[in-house]
């Protein structure tokens, strides 16, 4: 039988719907992180085949999810380009900075990336080899957005606004990066693929930061042509986007990229969702992980209502963000009980 997570994302009802978290490989478990003391630091871990799967490996184990994605990170890119990239503890990565066109003269070419990011390939590999038979292998990058918002500022920030100043303070420079980080993309995607990957997710985690016209210009645009590609070389290859915060551009985005699946964040009412969004494409999400931290009833009854929300299309169970640190890995087994019973 094939694999439930395809059969969501190729627009099948499912009875209960597959069910993964982002970040779902993390710090929220013990077995995390005693593998990435083992590792040492976390770029460590992202770039040593092994240990990465494992901990990619770690919450199948666990709970049985339906699909596994891949551990590394979305600042890799930058680095294989030749961006200087640290990780601070407590505090998230730190790159160089690009402030203008004088900084693109020392990036590499989009198909000089694949000898930095060849452990990453490895890992699936072996995580090909490794995982259960009905687990579906996902891999990911950032959205070139998003990923911009990072080189430009050297960190993540609160608004993005580094970002925003070179974009309208120095287009030129600006276009040139985005054109650089979505064909390293295209190219960094297509070797996962090569690899073992089975599905793709793109994660532009900044995209409701931009407005009207530059939201189409520089979240939509380059991840359209980063699917379009894709598919173009992987026919058939699903794909899942995720454009943050989009709000009212949600509507019509995964038709317009060519998508086979929007996920939501926590922001977008499920009810709502199902009515607008879910005709036309199949919806992941959107369950709020601060409820993986308080757990009890409350955690029980959205997990429900979302699941019953959504039960009339396809649709893919998952967080509308990333599984927090502090989440209580039993929780996670509550959610999965609240799923399969709703």
């Amino acid at each position: 039988m094939t694999k439930t997570l395809l059969r969501a994302l190729a627009g099948e009802t499912l009875p209960t719907p597959p069910v993964w978290m982002m970040r779902q490989a993390g710090r929220y478990l013990p077995e995390y992180r005693a593998t990435r003391a083992k590792a040492g630091d976390f770029l460590s871990l992202c770039y040593t085949p092994d240990l990465a799967a494992e901990v990619t490996l770690q919450p199948i184990r666990r709970y049985g999810f339906d699909a596994s994605i891949l551990f590394a990170d979305i600042l890799l890119i930058p680095q294989a380009l030749g961006a200087d990239l640290w990780f601070v503890t407590g505090e998230g990565p730190r790159l160089s900075t690009i402030t203008s066109a004088g900084d693109m003269a020392h990036f590499k070419g989009k198909d000089d990336i694949h000898e930095t990011l060849a452990p990453i390939y490895e890992t699936i590999r072996i995580l090909t080899r490794e995982l259960p038979a009905e687990t579906t292998l996902i891999g990911f990058a950032g959205a070139p957005w998003t990923v911009a918002t990072y080189m430009i500022a050297g960190r993540g920030t609160s608004d993005q606004a580094p970002a925003h100043a070179l974009r309208e303070g120095d287009p030129e420079t600006f276009d040139a990066l985005i054109d650089l980080i979505t064909g390293a993309t295209i190219e960094y995607l297509s070797q996962q693929v090569q690899a073992g990957a089975e599905v793709i997710k793109l994660f532009d985690s900044w995209a409701g930061s931009l407005k009207g016209d530059a939201f189409e210009r520089y979240s939509l645009q380059p991840i359209k042509r980063i699917v379009t590609a894709l598919k173009s070389r992987h026919p058939g290859l699903p794909v899942i986007v995720f454009p943050r915060e989009a709000g009212d551009s949600y509507p019509g985005f995964a038709k317009a990229v060519g998508a086979d699946c929007l996920a939501l964040d926590t922001s977008v009412d499920a009810t709502w969702a199902a009515e607008t969004l879910q005709p036309e494409t199949c919806v992941q999400g959107n369950l709020d992980p601060k409820l993986l931290v308080t757990g009890g009833q409350p955690l029980i009854d959205e997990a429900q209502r979302i699941t019953r929300a959504f039960r009339g299309g396809p649709h893919v169970f998952n967080l509308g963000h990333g599984i927090t640190p502090d989440a209580d890995p039993e929780n996670v087994h509550v959610m999965l009980d609240a799923i399969r019973s709703a």
